[in-house]
């Protein structure tokens, strides 16, 4: 087992203004996050949010960080949450052991101590995509199945965006200190998943894009202030880190999906800055 946690630190928009491709990548992209028998992090310096994959295939992990974060375990002042975009598995959570099959979700409260993860078959093992945020409120752990993800469908062929909004951890189901997550399938034939773009200033927000349409398919994801646009090409499972001030949306070559975590100031969904489509440069 091997595991891996990399420092992604906090940006001023004028910093990316200089960046070149390369620079931009290391800076916002994480890539390789799922590898069997591993655990791989990225602890970004916005909001503090730790995310990345947790992919067990004969020996369950757990996922130990204590003197990196000043505690005594991972949990003592964070949240977890994660959905499995892997094969069937379970999740052991303080002695408590739940299954967790593709697309199923979990949130775990403050102050767990272990949380152990494993796989059914090794040969296609479960992969769970986990993010932590800090928290000091103790909030009851939930099972979150995707049978029971609130859905909101949205969008339209025509703007080629028709799309549905699973929402797993959001305020209007359960408590959290901060912690929002969820997942977005795209129809097939649909590529724009966020436009006209917006941002929250008093939310970051992380993508992972998965579950692309083609082998050969690819999704651009824009980023940065509106009048000073970047971009950058993402492969399958690849994250993305957007900052609160910058637009985060994407198009795909084909259909994909996406699961996207909040955190900061506010837990309002609805909470954000739309950018009108005349003054994104």
């Amino acid at each position: 087992m091997s595991f891996n946690m990399i420092t992604k630190y906090a940006h001023s928009p004028e910093d990316i203004r200089h960046y070149d491709t390369d620079k931009l990548r290391e800076e916002f992209l994480a890539e390789h996050l799922f590898v069997a028998g591993d655990i791989n992090l990225v602890y970004t310096y916005n909001d503090r949010m730790i995310f990345g994959g947790v992919t067990p295939t004969t020996e369950p992990l757990e996922i130990v960080l204590d003197k990196q974060l000043g505690v005594d375990y991972f949990l003592q002042r964070r949240e977890l949450g994660m959905i499995n975009i892997g094969g069937s598995g379970s999740i052991i959570v303080d002695g408590k052991k739940e299954t967790m099959v593709p697309h199923d979700g979990y949130y775990v409260g403050v102050g767990v101590e272990h949380v152990l993860f494993e796989s059914d078959d090794p040969e296609n093992p479960a992969k769970f995509y986990v993010v932590s945020t800090p928290g000091t409120t103790k909030f009851p752990n939930k099972k979150l199945p995707f049978a029971n993800a609130l859905a909101k469908p949205i969008g339209d062929q025509e703007h080629m965006n028709k799309r549905t909004i699973y929402k797993y951890i959001d305020a209007s189901q359960m408590d959290t200190c901060q912690l929002q997550m969820g997942y977005t399938v795209l129809e097939p034939g649909n590529s724009w998943n966020t436009m006209p773009a917006h941002t929250h200033a008093r939310r970051m927000e992380t993508y992972l894009y998965l579950e692309f349409a083609e082998p050969d398919t690819r999704v651009i994801h824009f980023l940065g202030k509106p009048d000073e646009s970047k971009h950058i090409f993402l492969n399958p499972e690849d994250a993305v880190v957007n900052p609160s001030w910058s637009i985060h949306c994407g198009v795909g070559t084909g259909s994909y999906s996406f699961i996207w975590a909040m955190c900061g100031e506010n837990q309002t969904y609805d909470d954000m800055d739309v950018v009108e489509m005349k003054d994104l440069k």
